[in-house]
């Protein structure tokens, strides 16, 4: 059968994913680059950021350099950059309306930028925002996947309203399981299933899970969601939700590709507090909470009458920091760092150590933390296919001269 203009359609799909493909080329150009991929590693300065290190160009992948990870909060122009589809339109924030519907609320709403923030209480959160796969691409043997390092991170203090607000005006039935999220990015292949994701609904309804529209006190940045994205604290980043536009609360579990069968691990491997129970099918369960970890971020050997002296962050799902220890003698001794000032219970926790002078030579500095519910640091990296939450404690080399 052919439309009216004599096209048939296979070569109306053909159009379509030559204009999705001129799309994605239309977006890396505004990069100030061409349309392919490039290898990890070099350094690049995209719209409105700082250089990153590249990881791909389509769909835009990097990630923060080490010396941006420093202090408690990641400055926007610094935050890392994560994208699965290449399609990402421009946002008109004056036209934008978010959708709030389905089988599991009995008033579905239709909500501008403004109607937001002029009609529910705006709240803050200063909260780590974590890729899963931070630092996949120190496992060993590799792991398949985008080989971040240590960068695929960064916490800001979001600016927004309570999802649990906007449920609650749109009527959320008792029978809602799951609160399902999409976006205005897409793929540019038909076919490619499209990146949405849900939350429990006991995560949804918590009070420090957000509609966010600010970040670090600045509207949000394009290539961080800009006009509107979910921040869902304490859980890693893939159900931070960026450009979001409909929400629908589900009576049923969703069952698309991104929740039933991607971001995925061995469910025995990895115990988790706060768990997806709908999701969860025989020995796999979703990515949930962020593990406890740190990074050292600045390191000095001393030698002679200096001090050896450790500077870093340290981060958990939001139980609460209890300490972070460093051993100079292969583990046999441990000794604790001091923290910095207290961001809130999600946020980057700074620490700086100073120990003994060391002789000449090669010498180790092993790192870890451990939080109020006795979660510690692993001594290595827990096996998994995907390489997710990966938090073994750090090893540094520090050499002294003689």
């Amino acid at each position: 059968m052919r439309p009216d203009n004599g096209q048939t359609s296979a070569d109306l799909g053909r159009r379509r994913v030559l204009a999705a493909l001129a799309a994605a080329g239309a977006w890396c150009a505004g990069l100030g680059g061409s349309a392919t991929g490039w290898a990890r590693g070099a350094l690049e300065r995209l719209p409105g950021k700082w250089p990153l290190i590249r990881l791909t160009h389509r769909p835009p992948n990097y990630e923060t350099p080490l010396e941006h990870l420093r202090s408690a909060i990641t400055p926007n122009e610094a935050f890392f950059v994560r994208y699965h589809h290449a399609v990402i339109p421009e946002v008109d924030a004056a036209a934008f309306r978010l959708e709030v519907g389905g089988a599991g609320v009995t008033t579905p709403l239709s909500l501008g930028l403004e109607q937001l923030r002029s009609e529910f209480k705006t709240v803050a959160v200063t909260a780590v925002c974590q890729c899963s796969g931070n630092r996949r691409g120190l496992f060993r043997p590799r792991v398949a996947g985008l080989q971040w390092e240590r960068g695929a991170m960064g916490c800001a203090e979001w600016r927004g309203v309570r999802l649990a607000e906007v449920l609650e005006r749109a009527g959320l039935k008792a029978s809602a399981v799951e609160v399902l999220f999409d976006a205005a990015d897409a793929p540019p292949l038909e076919g490619t299933p499209d990146f949405i994701k849900s939350l429990p609904r006991a995560k949804a309804l918590h009070p420090d899970t957000l509609l966010a529209f600010e970040m670090n006190g600045q509207p949000l940045p394009r290539l961080n969601g800009f006009p509107l994205r979910l921040v869902v604290p304490g859980w890693t980043a893939t159900y931070w939700i960026k450009h979001l536009t409909r929400i629908e609360a589900l009576e049923t579990p969703d069952k698309g590709f991104w929740m039933a069968s991607a971001y995925r691990m061995p469910r025995a491997a990895f115990p988790l507090v706060e768990r997806f129970p709908t999701q969860e099918s025989g020995e796999r369960a979703p990515v949930t909470e962020i593990a406890v970890n740190s990074l050292v971020t600045e390191s000095a050997s001393g030698g002679g009458r200096a001090p050896c002296t450790l500077r870093g962050i340290a981060w958990d799902a939001g139980h609460g920091l209890d300490r972070v220890e460093v051993s100079l003698d292969g583990g046999r001794r441990w000794d604790a760092a001091q923290f910095g000032p207290d961001l809130g219970r999600y946020a980057f926790r700074t620490w700086a150590f100073t120990g003994p002078s060391l002789p000449p030579g090669r010498h180790e500095a092993w790192v870890r933390a451990a939080n109020r519910i006795g979660q510690v640091q692993v001594p290595e990296a827990i096996p998994n296919p995907s390489g997710y939450q990966h938090n073994a404690w750090q090893r540094v080399v520090l050499e002294v001269s003689a």
